[in-house]
């Protein structure tokens, strides 16, 4: 009987261990995300302000094309 309630605790402490690592993971895979998130979310904000930036130079460049079409 004390063999049998031996093996039982350490089945238990097996198992707290396995949770322990599972919740350990999932902590990590959740920050993991949240940085990739993070770093998608700068690139397409860098993205945005670059776009613009194009906008305005190819307005600047018509405008200019369109001056020197006239002359």
């Amino acid at each position: 009987m004390t063999e049998l309630k031996q093996q039982i605790f350490q089945e238990l402490n097996s198992l707290e261990n396995a949770v322990l690592g599972l919740r350990s993971d999932a902590s990590a895979s959740a920050r993991q995300t949240d940085l990739e998130v993070a770093i998608l979310s700068e690139q397409v904000k860098n993205l945005r302000a670059q776009r613009v930036r194009a906008v305005e130079m190819i307005d600047k460049t018509v405008s200019i094309l369109e001056n020197l079409k006239r002359k």
